[in-house]
């Protein structure tokens, strides 16, 4: 089996509308892929589909070798998942649901860890209905733990948890990377990916514009400063070493390796100009957000 999650070209469609078209990825055992896009990118769509809760209207799927659909009880024995839609039965507490679902796996987790785990032991006996987002939200991710999976499918699994349960959550997310489970995780916290994504796959009106792995995506450093307008961009390059160019409304970009601020100022003063703002960045979310405007762009060209 070479790898965890397989999907192969494939489309979904809702009567006329096309809500995914033509998606190919794969993840491995040990790995953790990140599918990044904004609402209405058909993550969601892709996931569910990837569980078998609906079949595509065009492709494959597998994961774990199996088609999700025709051996849907082998699946999920071998799957953990949390999706945005569904939740638990409004009376049960955290404690009973998992209790009750335990019994569902020959092997599984002591709901008592997994409550410690996900700070959950205090809320543990109070109904869902009176369960903070968060506290829900933990609860579901303790549901998809439950059972020991190999392959973990989380749609959103830190939204609205509070920082401290965000920090405990990717603590946990990278222990079951660590001991060999495949994680597909979507999420619109960008953050979450640069510190948790092996690979990344961004997606924009049901199609992958880019994927790779995480250092393709941050690309080379970046720096960019704010002065007053027509400074003589090629001088700069000559003194900085690097390609210097006008953004705008004394607005700058210099490719290149990181800058060093005094290097800057050094520049600017034989210009008779100074630095009225500066970063350095080479983060995924320029690379994202670039990515996204440019395929939207060339949609409406």
């Amino acid at each position: 089996m070479s790898h965890a999650i397989e999907v192969r070209d494939v489309e979904v469609t809702f009567g006329e509308t096309t809500a995914v078209g033509g998606v190919s990825f794969t993840v491995d055992f040990g790995s953790t892929t990140v599918l990044l896009g904004p609402n209405g990118a058909g993550k969601t769509t892709t996931t569910e589909t990837l569980l078998g809760f609906r079949r595509p209207s065009v492709g494959d799927v597998r994961i774990t070798g199996l088609d999700p659909v025709a051996h849907h009880k082998e699946v999920i024995v071998n799957v953990g998942a949390l999706l945005q839609r569904g939740g638990v039965w409004a009376p049960m507490s955290p404690r009973e649901v998992l209790n009750l679902t335990a019994t569902y796996y020959p092997a599984a987790r002591d709901p008592r860890e997994l409550l410690d785990q996900l700070s959950l032991t205090k809320c543990a006996n109070t109904p869902w209905r009176r369960l903070s987002g968060g506290e829900q939200q933990r609860t579901l991710l303790a549901l998809a733990l439950l059972g020991r999976p190999r392959v973990l499918v989380l749609d959103e699994p830190t939204a609205a948890v509070d920082p401290d349960g965000h920090r405990v959550i990717r603590e946990i997310l990278r222990a079951e990377r660590s001991r060999g489970c495949a994680l597909l995780v979507t999420t619109h916290q960008l953050d979450d990916a640069e510190e948790l994504a092996d690979h990344v796959i961004i997606m924009n009106d049901g199609r992958v514009v880019q994927q790779g792995t995480l250092q393709s995506f941050r690309g080379n450093p970046v720096t960019v400063f704010e002065s007053r307008e027509g400074l003589d961009v090629a001088t700069l390059t000559s003194q900085l070493h690097a390609p210097v160019t006008a953004e705008g409304r004394g607005r700058y970009r210099v490719e290149g390796p990181a800058l060093d601020l005094v290097q800057l100022r050094d520049a600017l003063n034989a210009q008779s100009a100074s630095v009225e703002s500066f970063r350095t960045h080479a983060t995924l979310e320029e690379t994202y957000l670039q990515l996204v405007q440019d395929d939207r762009s060339k949609d409406q060209s």
